[in-house]
């Protein structure tokens, strides 16, 4: 389940695409899906890294691993979808097509693959692959309208100017200010879904965290709250990942709350590391200049 947090901060990350409609334009999404690339590999390794010291510590036994041949196989059945990723990054990385742009060509090509390729799925029941797309659609789009008015709302009422103002009478230390602001998020992760929680809360502490007392790059932050509400997806007591791999696993979710309180730390662990260390963030987007 906390695997599952993590294909948040690979890229193409949908929640990416997110962020960057309720930051008002002033983010790129090639740069988010950049800058998401390292802590995805950070926090899959930290959470290998755990599981390691658990089957050390329980002496678990070793899985069985797969033939060669049968590796070979996995491989080269895995090069064409991994093709999808490097048409997406390599494309608006080296300029051909804008992140609009890649999504429709990833979509086509996609789309070749399921229907010619791997035959996954059959022609006839392209209707209803419509069908669910438009409602998917239809969802995300309101969600957006609703939230561009708040953010409006926002704006008008001085909400950001407040809180800044109010933190500020807390500390003017940033470091403090950022743990307190990642603490906000982490509570409300536990209670409320991802997407509506970036919808909302990008307008309120952009500006806050971009201001002359924090003065961070709105891309940094956005992987910042991306990874935070991440760990939310598997806490109670909504948190979807948790409840889907409760149902699969067929275990109480109680019992696996209390079994996943190590990697809670993990994760927030991690979360510190990308708080407090830009480079990881940043480092990839500025090397390819979209910093």
């Amino acid at each position: 389940m906390s695997t599952a947090c993590q294909g948040l901060l690979i890229p193409p990350s949908h929640n990416m695409v997110i962020y960057a409609l309720a930051a008002g334009g002033g983010v790129t999404i090639g740069s988010l899906f950049l800058a998401g690339a390292l802590p995805g590999i950070m926090m899959g390794l930290l959470i290998m890294f755990y599981c390691f010291l658990v089957r050390k510590k329980f002496n678990f036994p070793k899985g069985t691993g797969a033939a060669k041949g049968h590796r070979l196989r996995i491989v080269v059945d895995a090069i064409l979808p991994m093709m999808t990723l490097v048409i997406i990054m390599g494309g608006m990385a080296a300029g051909v097509f804008t992140a609009t742009e890649a999504a429709a060509v990833a979509c086509i090509y996609t789309f070749i693959l399921t229907y010619f390729v791997f035959r996954t799925a059959k022609l006839r029941d392209i209707g209803q692959v419509f069908k669910n797309a438009l409602k998917t659609l239809a969802i995300v789009l309101t969600l957006i309208s609703v939230a561009k008015a708040f953010a409006f709302m926002m704006v008008v009422l001085r909400v950001p100017d407040m809180l800044t103002s109010f933190l500020t009478t807390v500390t003017t230390n940033k470091y403090l200010l950022l743990l307190i602001i990642n603490v906000l998020l982490l509570v409300l992760g536990c209670f409320m879904d991802m997407a509506p929680l970036i919808m909302i809360m990008t307008p309120i502490l952009l500006p806050v965290v971009t201001g002359p007392t924090i003065g961070l790059s709105p891309v940094h932050f956005g992987i910042i709250m991306i990874y935070n509400l991440a760990i939310g997806l598997c806490t109670p007591p909504v948190g979807s990942a948790l409840f889907v791999g409760c149902a699969v696993g067929k275990t109480p979710i109680e019992r696996t709350s209390l079994r996943m309180l190590p990697l809670y730390g993990v994760m927030v662990a991690g979360l510190m590391f990308v708080t407090y260390i830009p480079a990881i963030s940043m480092w990839l987007p500025r090397a390819l200049g979209m910093g």
